[in-house]
């Protein structure tokens, strides 16, 4: 698989590091987003912490790559992107996007959340800052405090829902939203985890991060939040997915039993 990154990437990451950018990377995949991608970009840039952003485009066909480019120009050194050839998956969009930040010592905090704004970018803080406070994950958890899910049809909520407690039961992970996607790692996660060894490419690929960092023995907390359906764009989320995921799951805690996990990196 191969990365497209444009000309303003090529500079030295030792060049990046004496820059002074900020120690906070958000990842945003991104495909079909031209409706969301300059707003979700820019609020990310408003916070009052600093933080830097990396969209992984697919090759979007309605012209998002080049809305993010006009940033590129307008936020030098803040925004950035990885062009790929076209749908390869949303796990393998973070994994690019995690072994990118890697690269560049300086990110200190990598989060992963969506371009829709589901995610609300004011609680990107509020991860960073769990983090801070000890956490080595921190996770956007639509269900620690109940279901705060808004705009959502029932059926999907209950789907959602349920398939959480179902992970949960198979696996014995401690987590109430095992497949959000809203995750803020400290670097020495993603260090520690061997990437290339992540097998799932779609949304289980949230769970088997989080089984993985929770194997590692890194601690993992769920901070709520509100999640919001999408207002502009079409969503990607279906049952089939979920039905994915699922299956998956099995699977997943077959291999993590035969599995030996590392002590974390320092």
């Amino acid at each position: 698989m191969e990365n497209n990154i444009n000309a303003p990437e090529t500079r030295s990451h030792a060049a990046e590091d004496a820059a002074g950018q900020s120690d906070s990377l958000v990842i945003i995949p991104m495909y079909n987003e031209k409706e969301n991608a300059r707003a979700i970009i820019e609020a990310v840039l408003s916070l009052r912490t600093p933080m830097d952003v990396l969209v992984i485009d697919d090759n979007s066909p309605d012209g998002t790559a080049g809305i993010v480019k006009e940033l590129m120009q307008e936020h030098p050194g803040r925004v950035h992107i990885i062009e790929r050839a076209g749908k390869l998956g949303l796990g393998t969009a973070y994994i690019a996007g995690f072994k990118w930040a890697l690269e560049r010592k300086h990110y200190k905090y990598i989060t992963e959340m969506d371009a829709d704004f589901s995610h609300n970018p004011a609680d990107l803080e509020r991860l960073r800052a769990a983090c801070e406070e000890g956490a080595d994950v921190a996770i956007g958890s639509r269900y620690v405090s109940g279901v705060n899910v808004v705009n959502w049809p029932m059926g999907r909520v209950l789907m959602s829902y349920f398939a959480s407690k179902y992970v949960r039961a198979v696996t014995g992970l401690p987590i109430h939203d095992t497949t959000a996607g809203f995750v803020c790692y400290k670097r020495r996660v993603l260090a520690t985890i061997d990437l290339d060894d992540i097998k799932f490419k779609g949304y289980a690929f949230q769970i088997e991060m989080k089984l993985t960092a929770h194997k590692h023995g890194f601690k993992v907390v769920e901070v709520p939040i509100i999640f919001v359906n999408r207002v502009l764009g079409e969503s990607k989320m279906n049952s089939s997915i979920f039905g994915e995921a699922m299956i998956g799951v099995v699977k997943l805690k077959l291999r993590s039993l035969r599995k030996n996990y590392g002590a974390p990196v320092e």
